[in-house]
């Protein structure tokens, strides 16, 4: 059975880039970084996982999801194959914390399935990688859920 892969967005401050990696050295999971131009005018072949930051910082005009998630969730199919969200965020956000992960939760109809603040801890990583190992058995090989598009 395959790895479910995640896609994910990570602004100059690496902080995600550092969580995604530490994901794909736990056990081999392909990740893969929306900020490059190949990967976010691709379309994931089957049931995939977001991993995004959150930049809301107080202000409710804010655009909470980076650009490069926006077009890549502008295909279809990429949308109808996202099984699930992993959202970062910064506690200092208040009521802003994780706000794009649960906004884009409310659209698509996929819920948020693992959070953790800034770069995360050995502990998330390890936690987030169980979760992504649940989702692998449940949809690796079966069709993508069909929720709201």
């Amino acid at each position: 059975m395959g790895q479910v892969p995640v896609y994910y967005y990570s602004s100059s401050s690496n902080l995600i880039r550092r969580f995604a990696d530490r994901l794909r050295d736990t056990d081999g999971r392909p990740v893969l970084d929306l900020s490059r131009r190949d990967v976010r005018q691709s379309e994931p072949a089957g049931s995939w996982v977001l991993l995004t930051p959150s930049y809301k910082a107080g202000n409710d005009v804010h655009a909470t999801l980076p650009g490069a998630v926006r077009a890549f969730l502008r295909s279809p199919a990429a949308r109808r194959r996202l099984i699930g969200i992993i959202g970062s965020g910064n506690r200092n956000f208040g009521r802003f914390y994780q706000a794009a992960a649960r906004e884009l939760a409310v659209v698509s109809g996929r819920p948020v399935v693992f959070e953790f603040e800034l770069a995360g801890t050995p502990e998330d990583v390890a936690a987030c990688a169980r979760v992504l190992n649940a989702l692998d058995a449940r949809f690796a090989s079966a069709e993508p859920p069909q929720g709201r598009r």
